[in-house]
């Protein structure tokens, strides 16, 4: 397999390190308990560019610094959007909300593994990083918050991750309560899918990676855009769209290597040696 290698710029907001298939990402501004600014967004928004066109990066970490996942905007960039001067045509303070939602459906829609360590604060634009993360694993200090109606805003960039994680019945609830949610009952709900100890979270992640690793890249892409599809339409309109991709699999470079290793009783050479 070849190792992955990544040609990205010098970020400040975010800690870049790459790890055989594996990309990790760190929000990394723990002096603000990684609130999200527009360096921020821009800078992961490369970086996930940069994955999914090495052709070596499988699997994307996310995770925050400092005990940390993410508090939320910026305050500053808000701020700053709020001061600048109508023009006609352009809303600055919707330009800034819009970056960020452009953020997260790129991370939502991409054909990578995306994996996310939570701990500590899990706010605004990290609540919506969690909810479209494939595995979310938290420690028990993680405290998901969804403060925007009691400040008199709306959660407009997550709603639909909020939806799409938990369902509308759980999402209604928890946006019209300013959701404080813990670990356990973030657990009970599906917001993250295993807890452990914080000194357990790199070999659980470990442990994760490892799996995702054992699945065709190609296949597993496929997976996840029929499972992203499956949600809104009835199975029977996939059953044509499906067939052909199950064909294209069976038939195709990963199906046959994945067989031959059945038969030879070998790991098929995607699987890290």
């Amino acid at each position: 397999m070849k190792a992955a290698v990544l040609d990205l710029p010098p970020f400040e907001a975010v800690a870049a390190r790459v790890d055989g298939a594996v990309l990790h990402l760190t929000l990394n501004r723990p002096e603000a308990r990684n609130a999200m600014s527009l360096r921020m967004v821009g800078e992961l928004c490369l970086a996930l560019a940069a994955a999914e066109h090495s052709g070596t990066i499988r699997v994307v970490v996310l995770r925050g610094a400092g005990g940390h996942f993410c508090a939320g905007g910026d305050i500053k960039d808000m701020a700053t959007a709020r001061m600048k001067p109508a023009v006609e045509g352009e809303d600055a303070m919707a330009g800034v909300n819009a970056e960020f939602g452009t953020m997260c459906a790129a991370f939502a829609r991409t054909p990578l593994a995306l994996v996310a360590v939570l701990e500590g604060t899990v706010m605004g634009g990290g609540f919506g990083l969690a909810c479209v993360a494939d595995v979310a694993i938290a420690a028990p200090s993680v405290a998901f918050r969804l403060p925007e109606t009691s400040l008199g805003v709306v959660p407009a960039q997550i709603a639909p991750y909020l939806v799409e994680r938990l369902g509308y019945s759980q999402a209604k609830r928890l946006a019209v309560t300013g959701a404080r949610i813990g670990a356990n009952a973030a657990l009970s709900i599906g917001l993250v899918h295993e807890v452990h100890a914080a000194d357990a979270l790199d070999a659980a992640l470990t442990r994760v990676i490892a799996d995702i690793l054992q699945c065709a890249p190609d296949a597993l892409a496929q997976t996840k855009r029929l499972v992203a599809e499956a949600r809104f339409v009835p199975g029977a309109t996939l059953v044509e769209d499906a067939a052909q991709v199950f064909s294209r699999a069976v038939l195709g470079p990963e199906g046959t290597e994945g067989t031959m290793a059945f038969l030879q009783k070998r790991k098929p050479s995607w699987v890290p040696q």
